[in-house]
């Protein structure tokens, strides 16, 4: 722990640095591939909705005697469709059918209940129509359309529009991931699952927040200067908030993986394990894109302002002029190939251009004696 308090210290301080926006292409690579796999899951794979979006029967046994392959036998007998069963870690065996009338469903749970050897009045029968599941998509997506104007008229605001095109490129970001990721496996969309992935935004939008203020506060006054760039200084913003967006994730995922562990492993409680695993997703998304995707898109849409760019060619000319007069016989000599940062070879720099600017000191040439002038 005292190591991580360190390496907090000195990227804070600045003497240590990843150069998250410099390298913003191979990040935008990543997610790219990313959002385009989960993209083409959705589209030829689809979701695997659960009941109360599709419609159909639930029937409930609890301290059934019977196996999975037993009770689909009997129910797809009785109703001549394909059935879905599963069995949890308590014994209970649960069994969705297509859409039945109270008749029907009263036959088949009598057929569930003999097969697995408990009585038929205890059996649990829930009848789900579909147009339960639309109204639940339906407010779901209300619901996200007013977050997501809400979240651009704020920050826009309290920081500037381009902040605010950042933050819901990020959202964006994890919202299509986190939905890949469920067609490409194949896990079951419920309304616990709608709502895991509604409180993801608010998490994803957290942890972007917490970057774009020291963004902003490093970056205040920033054209008035010539030692360093716009992205520079956003970068370091990124750096001096690495740890803190880590530690929280770990903090937030520790209480996550426990439910999907003892909750939904242990236990059995299926609606914890729907929540769990979407918020898990969204929480490692949501972090990824905050350090690797938001402030890159913000730095792209800054650099495109005349001031930033005026600013960013005056620092590089002020480097040049610095690096000129430290080796006047030309660059090259003991410096690298940009004459920018040195290298510690682990993908990070030390004394970077957040902190100091290439320079030395100037050489005068020596003045002849009197006696040998002419």
């Amino acid at each position: 722990m005292s190591r991580l308090g360190s390496l907090g210290h000195r990227l804070y301080a600045g003497e240590v640095s990843y150069d998250f926006v410099g390298r913003s292409k191979r990040w935008y690579i990543i997610s790219a591939v990313i959002v385009l796999i989960a993209i083409a899951a959705v589209l030829i794979r689809g979701l695997n909705f659960g009941i109360e979006f599709r419609g159909g029967a639930d029937f409930s046994l609890s301290n059934a005697t019977c196996t999975v392959e037993q009770a689909r036998d009997v129910a797809e007998e009785a109703t001549g469709a394909q059935s879905i069963v599963t069995q949890t870690a308590s014994g209970t065996v649960r069994v969705q059918t297509e859409t039945l009338t109270p008749e029907r469903s009263s036959e088949v749970a009598g057929l569930l209940a003999e097969a697995c050897g408990i009585p038929k009045d205890e059996v649990r029968v829930q009848v789900v129509g579909p147009t339960w599941g639309q109204e639940i998509s339906s407010k779901a997506l209300q619901g996200l359309l007013i977050f997501i104007l809400l979240v651009t008229i704020f920050l826009s605001i309290y920081f500037e529009w381009r902040m605010a095109i950042g933050a819901l490129v990020a959202l964006a970001h994890d919202l299509i991931i986190t939905v890949g990721i469920y067609a490409l496996v194949g896990l079951e969309v419920t309304p616990a699952t709608v709502i895991g992935l509604l409180t993801i935004l608010g998490y994803s939008l957290y942890d972007t927040v917490v970057v774009f203020d020291k963004v902003k506060e490093n970056t205040r006054g920033v054209t008035g200067q010539s030692v360093l760039t716009y992205a520079e200084a956003a970068n370091l913003a990124v750096n001096q908030t690495l740890v803190r967006s880590i530690n929280t994730s770990v903090v937030a995922l520790l209480p996550v993986v426990a439910i999907i562990i003892v909750g939904a492993g242990l236990l059995g409680a299926g609606t914890l394990l729907d929540l769990a695993v979407v918020l898990a997703i969204g929480m490692a998304a949501g972090t990824y894109s905050s350090i690797f995707i938001a402030t890159p898109v913000l730095v792209d849409l800054k650099n495109r302002q005349p001031e930033i760019k005026a600013l960013q060619a005056r620092v590089l000319a002020r480097r040049k002029a610095g690096r000129t007069e430290a080796s006047p016989r030309g660059a090259g000599e003991g410096d690298d190939a940009d004459g920018d940062d040195e290298s510690t070879g682990d993908g990070t720099t030390s004394g970077s251009p957040s902190t100091r600017v290439p320079g030395g000191p100037r050489q005068q040439p020596r003045r002849q004696a009197r006696s040998r002038r002419r």
